[in-house]
């Protein structure tokens, strides 16, 4: 995923703009897979840190962008989507907002003692996953 020019290393000239040198490159099919990998081995390496496993999961939050990479995260985690909150069909790619919009649009679902895993896959090709205990029954507001 690159752009090659247009940045303060190689700033907009005329040259820059007749080779197309500022348009967003991506080679779709490797970013995929590296999300799909990244994303599902970060929720596996929290989970086992944390006694966890596919039974004693109760939600996985993934960053919201795309339903294919969200579809094969859930697989590669033997998960059914019926335990991955998915809103992307609502908002689209909200960017850092997707993580806590999943958690406002889920509020009510939510049990106090769920244990859910946060996982995102974004900019500079960085992922990361975060477990937290859910504090509160979300029907209660």
């Amino acid at each position: 995923l690159r752009q090659e020019a247009g940045g303060s290393a190689c700033p907009a000239s005329h040259e820059t703009i007749d080779r197309g040198a500022h348009y967003l490159y991506q080679e779709g099919r490797h970013v995929f897979k590296c999300a799909v990998t990244d994303m599902s081995d970060s929720v596996g390496k929290i989970a086992e840190r944390n006694g966890l496993d596919k039974t004693n999961i109760s939600w996985v939050i993934p960053h919201q962008a795309n339903v294919r990479i969200i579809d094969a995260v859930a697989k590669r985690l033997e998960l059914p989507l019926e335990r991955v909150m998915v809103n992307i069909q609502r908002y689209g790619n909200t960017s850092s907002g997707t993580l806590p919009l999943c958690l406002w649009d889920y509020e009510k679902k939510l049990k106090k003692g769920d244990n859910l895993i946060f996982t995102a896959f974004g900019a500079g090709f960085t992922w990361g996953a975060a477990y937290m205990k859910w504090g509160y029954n979300g029907s209660e507001n």
